[in-house]
């Protein structure tokens, strides 16, 4: 199947600019049909929800639909799909609530692979309460974890894992993590936000309880969303207000929705399902199929162009490409001997380049291959990048060098 990439740049407004975009691990360029969807419930008739008016109504089909929507993306059950702020406020959230059910001595597994987000707000809730925090390595030389099954024990009470790096782009075992943790009878937290970008997510088969995405990683508003089981959410007293419902799932999103984000979200996922859809899977119709036929597309489109930014980056003196798993996102971490990444992403930027330099909150991936808090050039590769952009950025880092 062929995929178009410039019918799909096409329904971007942003990107008639000419700014190359390899920014998107930090957040997607967004198509106009997501920012109609966020303008039309902002200016239709909309109250909170309900069922008497059909303000109320309009309101309350918004949040339906966008459950639904995000349940055809994850293949999870709609029934448990949580809406926040963002995925690092959910994620603070759910370890503060379920802290409450560790004692002394229990444990909690991170790992060196993982955002910040999915590490920081579970050790200061085992710290909290005097549980114990196991960490899980990775191997510098190849970026792939280390075996978390080693890190359990009994006295497990959750694992929380990333299903890919935001700053290597190793991509984990979650399906045999998540079942090595079930057998220690402990929970596993997913952060998908990376993986969730680039691939057909099934949270069903891979078992995971908690499974937490960023919308504004894959063309939608900036929010965050859990996909939670509906029986392991139902066993959780979060802190609410009184009359706030007690349902699973709005028990766990605090205050009234955005309904214009989450119109949004849906406007997003469809966007997803439409972007390289087969004639079968238009032919039958559903947005779950036509999902994963457009993220399959999508998938050979960034791959093909990922090994062309890594053969390129081989070819330039000095550069060092630290993203080296053998199941991998199309994102490239690069740095260069005796050159600063950050001058990099300047004199890229200067060019109409948008590459950046960080570490990107994944704080302990960069020091545990020995960059400290700097951390490199991060080349992130998007449905919409083409060849003639990677051209672009490997001319640009080859110009960076000579000038240096």
């Amino acid at each position: 199947m062929t995929y178009d990439v410039e019918s799909v740049r096409a329904r971007f407004p942003s990107l008639a600019t000419g700014t190359a975009h390899f920014d998107g691990p930090g957040g997607s360029q967004v198509p106009a049909v997501v920012a109609d969807a966020v303008r039309d419930a902002l200016t239709s008739s909309l109250a909170n929800r309900g069922v008497v008016t059909a303000a109320e109504r309009a309101a309350d089909a918004i949040v339906l639909d966008a459950r639904r929507a995000m349940g055809d993306l994850l293949g999870a059950d709609p029934a448990g799909v949580v809406f926040g702020r963002s995925m690092t406020q959910l994620t603070y959230d759910f370890a503060r609530t379920l802290a409450r059910t560790w004692r002394p001595g229990d444990e909690v597994v991170v790992t060196r692979l993982d955002h910040d987000a999915n590490v920081r707000p579970w050790a200061q809730a085992a710290e909290a309460v005097g549980a114990v925090v196991r960490w899980v390595g990775f191997d510098p030389a190849t970026g792939e974890l280390d075996d978390v099954a080693e890190a359990l024990s009994d006295r497990t009470r959750l694992v929380a894992v990333t299903a890919a790096s935001n700053l290597i782009g190793t991509r984990t075992p979650v399906a045999d993590i998540v079942a090595s943790a079930h057998a220690r009878g402990a929970l596993c937290y997913v952060d998908g936000v990376h993986f969730a970008a680039h691939h057909a997510v099934d949270v069903a088969a891979l078992g995971a309880d908690f499974f937490a995405c960023s919308p504004y990683k894959f063309f939608g508003p900036h929010c965050g969303v859990v996909a939670g089981r509906p029986e392991v959410l139902a066993d959780l007293r979060p802190d609410k207000l009184l009359p706030s419902p007690d349902a699973v799932p709005e028990r766990f999103e605090l205050g009234t929705l955005p309904y214009e984000i989450l119109a949004g979200c849906t406007a997003a996922v469809d966007f997803i399902a439409d972007l390289a859809p087969t004639d079968a899977t238009r032919a039958q119709g559903g947005r779950r199929a036509r999902i994963e036929a457009s993220l399959a597309a999508v998938g050979g489109h960034e791959d093909r162009l990922r090994e062309r930014v890594e053969a390129g980056l081989r070819e330039l003196p000095g550069a060092v490409v630290w993203s080296r798993a053998g199941s991998r996102t199309p994102t490239v971490l690069v740095t260069f001997e005796g050159h600063a990444a950050a001058d990099a992403y300047r004199h890229l930027a200067g060019l109409g380049v948008n590459a950046p330099a960080g570490s990107f909150y994944a704080i302990e991936t960069s020091r545990w291959l020995g960059l400290g808090d700097t951390g490199g050039l991060r080349v992130g590769l998007a449905p919409y990048s083409t060849d003639a952009e990677v051209d672009r950025l490997l001319d640009g880092l080859a110009d960076f060098l000579r000038r240096a």
